[in-house]
Parts: structure tokens; sequence; C-alpha cells
């Protein structure tokens, strides 16, 4: 299975940003059970300065709406979202209920201004 997401930790020295460590995932459960509590976002390093989830692009594009495969970002504290519109609308509605549900982790709820 070939992963939809790769998610990057960016520390910043001296003006230059330089990646610091990246993840891929094959599912956006895997994002959220990456975010969850006990996930293991509780590990990311304090020298973060930010985070970029990217959704990669679709294999198949959308030839209805091709609206919804425009890129765009989302920056939410200090993790930018970038990626099709679709995925990140999708992964936004997700992001309110969860936090609504308190399935979200105390330190991803730090790192996007929620806390």
């Amino acid at each position: 299975m070939q992963p939809i997401l790769s998610v990057e930790f960016n520390v910043m020295s001296n003006d230059d940003t330089c990646k610091e460590e990246s993840i891929s995932l094959h599912s956006p459960e895997d994002l959220f059970n990456f975010i969850a509590p006990g996930g293991g976002c509780e590990q990311i390093p304090s020298e973060v300065d930010n985070i970029q989830i990217l959704y990669l692009t679709p294999d198949h594009p959308n030839k209805q709406a091709p609206i919804a495969d425009l890129h765009a970002t989302l920056q939410l504290g200090m993790v930018f979202i970038n990626g099709p519109m679709s995925e990140i609308a999708q992964t936004i509605e997700q992001i309110i209920d969860k936090a609504g549900r308190d399935e979200l982790a105390e330190s991803f709820l730090t790192v996007i201004g929620a806390c």
C-alpha cells in the first residue's frame, strides 16, 4: 500500500529550515492514531518549530469536481496541512469532531493553539 500522507517535523536554525524527521502514513486513520493520546505525537521534540502534514497527489483526479483537487494550505498554530482542498476539509472536520470527544492528545492541541 502506497503512503497517502507524509508528516515532516522541521527545526529552524539561523533562518534555515532543516527537516528533522519524516514519517509516511497510509491512511487518514493512521494520522489520527498518531495524534491521539498515546499515539506518538507526545514524543515530538520541543525543538520542532513546525509540522508539515502533506497529502500526496491522488492517483485519480476528481473529474466531476476538479476544484476538490486544488492545492491548499491550512495553518493551525505550528501545524501546516498541505494538499487537495477536499482532503484538508475532511481532516479539519475530523479534528473538530475528535477534539469534541477528547480523542486528540493534549500535545497536539497545544501545538495547534487550542490549549
